[in-house]
């Protein structure tokens, strides 16, 4: 950051590759110790976003730094979701679940918030240094069992857990705060929408709130891509088209996608007609489990993912996809996902064909989570979003493209 000579203004960088070190926990101090001297006659304003979790590291004594980053990194290894991620951080932490709204008490407080959190709430994103806290020890307790960490604990994390509250703060105690959402993966989606419609497409958002391991995030968009098919080929209300719709139907069911009306919108897909092309989006954050040791991130696996099952279905029974132009794409609003310089990828249902030619086998770089390293071969890298670090944070988004192709 520029600033000019003698200013007031104090930058601390640190939180490299979005990890808590040394340098962020310097930050996290200097901002404890400004918010114990606030009055009454003072005013903080708080800027929020994605990242806010590792730039604020304050572990309860005697949690050493290094403690949590690890029990941080290995929840994440084992596909925990950033909801779950920021429950256990905040519990460990002086300054997250509203530890900073109570340290800066009673001076008002007002917190302009970029939401990279599913349903955006406000005491989960950043895990919540402004909001009190929904959850309890036993919601932390809960989530290191379902990961089977519980038994394997540093004995300063089992001490803390052990003098932590059983009850979440009671709200009241933040009526000097106000928190404000400037910015989300729904406002996103929306002005995606407003461009796409621009372009010509028939637009449709599927749900700003796409969630779960990503395998199964890409079969259902696999089966979305399948039925929009169908239906600019006409022949959407066939027994192909009730196939993929009852698989569609199936696979929420199982995903339990917050808030997605999928009977909604399979009926506005019914709608569409063969005269446009068709734009479908849809936002939030997969998880991966790490089985391998490869390089990539959510987006790019994603991406490689909905490749392969393209592919699959087109050898299966695919006439309709081998009538339609496809292009899939996911990207992270951030500009990075995962250790990688690209945002995301996009991928078509001739991906797998035309990376066989290559002599590059998807699923052998899929087992080994290697998706960064099958994009960059492939076609030299073609098929990477690269767009640099955006700046801000409001989850991942992606985008479903399908033309009906001239017929000659």
């Amino acid at each position: 950051m520029l600033l000019k000579p003698h200013s007031k203004i104090q930058v601390i960088e640190g939180a490299k590759n979005n990890l808590p070190d040394q340098e962020a926990l310097k930050g996290a101090v200097a901002i404890q110790e400004l918010a114990k001297g606030l009055t009454a006659d003072d005013l903080l304003l708080v800027l929020i976003s994605g990242g806010g979790s590792a730039l604020l590291p304050a572990p309860i004594p005697p949690i050493l730094l290094e403690e949590k980053e690890k029990l941080t990194k290995t929840l994440a290894s084992r596909g925990a979701a950033i909801q779950e991620l920021n429950i256990v951080r905040k519990t460990l932490s002086l300054l997250k679940g509203g530890g900073l709204a109570r340290l800066a008490y009673p001076a008002q407080v007002v917190s302009l918030i970029l939401s990279d959190v599913i349903g955006d709430p406000l005491d989960i994103i950043a895990s919540g240094p402004t909001a009190a806290s929904s959850h309890s020890i036993q919601d932390c307790l809960q989530i290191l069992t379902k990961y089977n960490l519980l038994q394997s604990l540093p004995e300063s994390v089992e001490m803390v857990l052990s003098h932590s509250p059983t009850k979440p703060t009671a709200p009241e105690d933040y009526s000097h705060v106000c928190n404000v959402i400037i910015g989300s993966n729904a406002l996103a989606l929306d002005e995606a929408k407003r461009q796409a419609e621009g372009l010509g497409y028939a637009t449709l958002i599927l749900s700003p709130a796409i969630c779960g391991e990503v395998s199964r995030i890409a079969a259902l968009y696999c089966q979305l891509v399948q039925l929009g098919c169908l239906g600019l080929a006409g022949l959407g209300e066939g027994a192909q088209g009730d196939k993929a719709r009852g698989n569609l139907l199936q696979l929420a069911a199982e995903l339990d996608i917050p808030g997605l009306n999928l009977a909604e919108f399979l009926q506005a897909m019914r709608g569409l007609g063969p005269e446009r092309p068709v734009c479908i989006l849809a936002g939030g954050e997969t998880t991966v489990q790490l089985q391998g040791t490869g390089k990539g991130g959510r987006n790019q696996e994603l991406a490689l993912r909905v490749g392969l099952g393209l592919h699959q279905a087109q050898a299966a029974e695919g006439r309709s996809l081998a009538r339609c132009d496809v292009v899939f794409l996911s990207g992270g609003t951030d500009g990075q996902d995962g250790p990688t310089e690209a945002a995301g990828a996009f991928c078509s249902p001739e991906l797998v064909r035309e990376a066989l030619r290559d002599g590059l086998d998807v699923e052998a770089f899929l087992n080994n989570n290697d998706s960064y390293t099958f994009f960059s071969h492939f076609q030299d890298g073609r098929h990477l979003l690269v767009t640099g670090l955006t700046g801000t944070n409001v989850m991942d988004i992606q985008a479903i493209l399908i033309r009906a192709m001239e017929r000659s």
